[in-house]
């Protein structure tokens, strides 16, 4: 299609066009993104840093936004904003209008006249390309590669001009609109220039990656090459020839050659030609001497943009390396501050964020908390930090995540043979990439003597009593709830802060709260807990073939003394109070979740469910989705999810079904089971069956402790969140943060820092712009080491068994077959009875949907981690540690969970039953 002509009618058509309509590449400046779009700046960067770069212009977003404006595309813009990203036929109609409108639109004389003229200055019919940059393009953290056109090989007036157009309109191609969606920029807020580049006559052209972007490793680059124009390989019309660098050492660590059977090239008078071969000539396109210089050069874009880049090359038949384009590598996780240079020994670092449910980031203040409570665990095993606020030598926190420094645990004997086997049922995926590394030359023994950790574990035992807390687990277990709820009762007097305090005390009690107070509360309640599996696992011991480990997981089943069950339970029984008000139950079913908050804020919900919401949030409110972080609002301020979860519960119908019944009904197969189990014992001796006997029954009267010392962490950090929610309201008066919330995006010397006058305002809005970046990353890997590499992308072979099989771990046994509900965030979360439950990772705060899931899958966890315990008391099929499930599955599959195998099968399997 040819873009109209020039019509001197329209606005602007009189004159010289707008200075800033047209820029040469070379005067562009630092801060101009919304001006030039992201390539286009990217390209000036380069041009600045010294680079060669073939010489050009930029028609600047303005010219963009008059023919836009002219075209009349607000109105669809209003309605593509309002559309879910999810859908797509919609997205795909209207991005088709905007497409054709803009399209059609004709140029502005004055603004033809002045891109004529700057193509001009290039020299006599030069062969151009043409490519489009968006302001939403190579961005720090989205780097919306093809997502808009590029046109090759033009020549002339009119073919720039009507590139020119066709690049405005390939901003609303189907796939650019749909990519944005998922990034959730508001297209309203998006603007397309157009770069204008000497075309190079390349003899071989391709891409350079900087760092290695499928296993993330920085000090290796990645050189893809081909004959011809470099559009060859960024298309994927061809195989090309495969390069991998040491950039530290200039070695070329692998060479795979390619059948370059394609190759496109300029043709003399505009366009391209593309010649095809049946075979290449079997040589390698780049010299060992080229591998070095591009590598070399990757290295130096690298440092200047302070970044790993996806680069485009091209060599001319001069041998000339000219750059063509340059981006940041979107795709890497972050490095962990203060990790060591290219070269050095590597560091492996565990993400303690998802072992421990949670897959989003951690707000600012969240990570000073943990920095703190970091240094209290450091001082408790006996090596107390210089600068508490900074955290232990072992925490990091890349992508605002929380990572701890494994490298020593992994260099001793005794660490690398227990974490292993701790994470085999806290997070089984991650012990297998750990035992993947224990024989890199990086982590080679250096603490042989088990004497050190002996030493250390029976000082702190000792120094907390546990010997003690042991010993009456095992003799009197109700005497062991009477103490920890005494311990509960001490800790809620403790958490009131001193009466009349100022904003700067109110810091301070929070930093002795998070950095002395709630640490030492593990050691007085987790023995106990710990002393309970310990029984079960020598049950098992005891018992060994005699019992299956379906078998074994049955005992598990309604659990008492558990917080998190009994937080479930009294959910369930606020729903069926409301659902016997019809007035109330109607509410839930029928307004917004939004609506229903802010009425429940106002007290004016019906009488049974404002009474009954109230009372469940006076003893419930300090918990949360996301709990661990201070920064995310508890359920006493935001009562959304719980509306949502009673709205889930409503709808579940059937009684055989009912939460209070499937509980109970666990509790008796429960005691059904140990006395089965005795009784097999007793087969070989009355000496056996008395220990098993013993061993399943202090099971199940201690094991259900397990959830009680995060409870009490939670409850601690909740208070601690009070305090600063205070101090942050004492900010905003004072007109040195914009809201409350604000503080959160702090830390707290920071918040004192705003107390004596700082206006942090600036730095909160940009804390604020990274959280939320990080909130739509969707793979945040389990370990990473610190050049970058992300092991488990080298060793993915438990992922996928077969074709529609994905594998993991065992966590619950049964199988059922039913329609997956893909959940990324439990909030709003609709979850229909008997759905199967895909998610990322789960907290306590998602279990209250467990009561309505048929099933569970999990990309993280252990056959001990929090989703995998909760399944089976619920007695619901569940695989955990299932890697890409998120990612593979979608909602409305028909899958299969078999929680004994630890398979998800894709596709219907009428033979499949449900067997809690």
């Amino acid at each position: 299609m040819t873009a109209p002509a020039p019509d001197p009618a329209l606005p602007g058509a009189a004159g010289a066009p707008s200075a800033s309509a047209v820029i040469a590449l070379a005067d562009i400046r630092d801060g101009a993104l919304a001006q030039v779009g992201g390539k286009a700046l990217q390209l000036a960067e380069l041009i600045h840093g010294g680079f060669r770069v073939p010489d050009g212009f930029c028609v600047t977003t303005a010219a963009y936004r008059r023919v836009a404006d002219h075209a009349g595309v607000g109105r669809s813009l209003e309605e593509l904003a309002a559309t879910p990203p999810d859908d797509s036929a919609t997205l795909a109609r209207l991005a088709a209008d905007i497409a054709r409108t803009v399209r059609g639109q004709a140029v502005p004389a004055d603004l033809a006249a002045g891109i004529a003229a700057a193509y001009r200055q290039m020299g006599d019919a030069v062969p151009v390309a043409v490519r489009s940059s968006a302001t939403a393009e190579d961005l720090p953290f989205a780097s919306f590669a093809g997502q808009q056109d590029t046109y090759l090989g033009v020549v002339g007036d009119d073919a720039v001009l009507d590139a020119v157009s066709a690049c405005w309109a390939s901003l609303w191609t189907a796939r650019a609109v749909a990519y944005r969606a998922g990034q959730g920029i508001d297209p309203r807020a998006v603007h397309l220039a157009v770069v204008v580049q000497r075309m190079v006559l390349a003899e071989v052209a391709g891409v350079l990656f900087t760092a290695d972007p499928v296993t993330g490793r920085r000090s290796q680059a990645v050189i893809d090459a081909a004959p011809g124009l470099g559009e060859a390989v960024v298309s994927g019309a061809v195989n090309p020839d495969h390069f991998v660098v040491d950039t530290t050492t200039s070695a070329v660590l692998l060479q795979r050659l390619g059948d370059k059977r394609v190759a496109i090239r300029s043709r003399p008078g505009g366009g391209t030609t593309r010649d095809e071969t049946t075979s290449g000539d079997g040589a390698a396109c780049l010299s060992p001497e080229q591998l070095r210089e591009l590598a070399a050069l990757g290295d130096a874009v690298e440092r200047r943009a302070g970044s790993p880049q996806d680069i485009e090359w091209a060599i001319d038949t001069d041998g000339t390396v000219w750059l063509t384009q340059t981006r940041p590598i979107t795709t890497l996780y972050p490095l962990p501050a203060g990790a060591p240079p290219p070269g050095s020994a590597r560091r492996v670092y565990f993400c303690l964020s998802l072992a421990q449910g949670l897959h989003r980031p951690i707000t600012p203040m969240g990570l000073a908390a943990f920095r703190l409570l970091g240094s209290s665990v450091a001082l408790l095993t006996g090596h107390p930090t210089a600068d508490r606020r900074a955290g232990p030598p072992m925490y990091a926190d890349p992508g605002q995540r929380l990572f701890v420094d494994l490298t020593a645990v992994l260099r001793s004997r005794v660490g690398r043979s227990l974490m292993p086997r701790v994470l085999d049922v806290m997070e089984a995926r991650s012990a297998v990439v750990l035992r993947a590394l224990l024989d890199e030359p990086d982590l080679s023994l250096t603490q042989r003597s088990p004497l050190p950790f002996i030493g250390r574990i029976l000082r702190i035992s000792l120094a907390h009593g546990v010997p003690l807390q042991v010993a009456q687990a095992l003799v009197r277990p109700d005497a062991t709830h009477r103490r920890l709820a005494r311990v509960g009762d001490t800790q809620r007097r403790r958490l009131v802060p001193p009466t009349g305090a100022g904003p700067h005390a109110r810091l301070d009690w929070v930093e002795r709260l998070l950095g002395e107070e709630i640490i030492p509360l593990v050691p007085r309640t987790l023995p106990a807990a710990a002393t309970g599996f310990a029984l079960f696992g020598l049950a098992a011991r005891l018992l060994g073939a005699d019992a299956s480990g379906a078998e074994l997981a049955t005992v598990l089943r309604g659990l008492p003394h558990n917080v998190t069950t009994q937080m479930d339970l009294a959910l369930w029984e606020l729903a069926q109070h409301v659902r016997d008000d019809d007035a109330a139950a109607a509410a839930v079913l029928d307004e917004p979740l939004t609506a229903l908050a802010q009425r429940f804020t106002a007290g004016t919900l019906p009488e049974t469910l404002q009474l009954g919401l109230a009372a469940f949030l006076s003893r419930y409110g300090h918990r949360s989705v996301a709990e661990i972080d201070l920064g995310v609002p508890r359920w006493a301020e935001d009562p959304t999810y719980v509306l949502g979860v009673l709205a889930n519960y409503l709808r579940h119908d059937d009684p055989r079904l009912a939460a209070d019944a499937v509980f109970a009904r666990g509790e008796r197969e429960a005691e059904t089971m140990v006395a089965t189990l005795t009784s097999r014992a007793a087969q070989r001796s009355a000496v056996r069956a008395a220990a098993v006997g013993f061993a399943l029954r202090r099971t199940r009267q201690l094991a259900g402790i397990r959830e009680l010392p995060k409870a009490y962490v939670v409850r601690a950090l909740a208070a601690a969140r009070g305090q600063l929610a205070s101090v942050g309201s004492e900010l905003v008066a004072a007109g040195r943060l914009d809201t409350t919330a604000d503080v959160f995006y702090l830390d707290l010397s920071e918040a004192h820092r705003a107390l004596d006058g700082a206006d942090l305002r600036a730095l909160v809005e940009r804390r604020r712009e990274a959280y939320d970046q990080e909130m739509r990353r969707r793979r945040v890997p389990r370990v990473l080491l610190s050049d970058g590499t992300e092991p488990e992308s080298a060793h993915p072979e438990a992922s996928r068994a077969v074709a529609g099989t994905l594998r993991g771990t065992p966590a619950s046994s049964g199988t059922v077959t039913g329609v997956a509900r893909v959940v990324l965030d439990p909030v709003g979360a609709r979850l229909d009875p008997g759905e199967l439950l895909v998610a990322p990772s789960t907290d306590p705060g998602w279990t209250p949907l467990f009561l309505t899931a048929g099933g569970l899958v999990m990309e993280m966890g252990g056959a001990n981690s929090h989703g995998a315990v909760v399944a089976r008391e619920y007695g619901i099929p569940a695989v955990v540690g299932v890697a890409g499930a998120t990612d593979v599955l979608r909602t409305g599959d028909t899958i299969t969970i078999d929680g004994a195998a630890g398979t998800v099968t894709t596709g219907t399997i009428t033979t499949a039953s449900t067997t809690p």
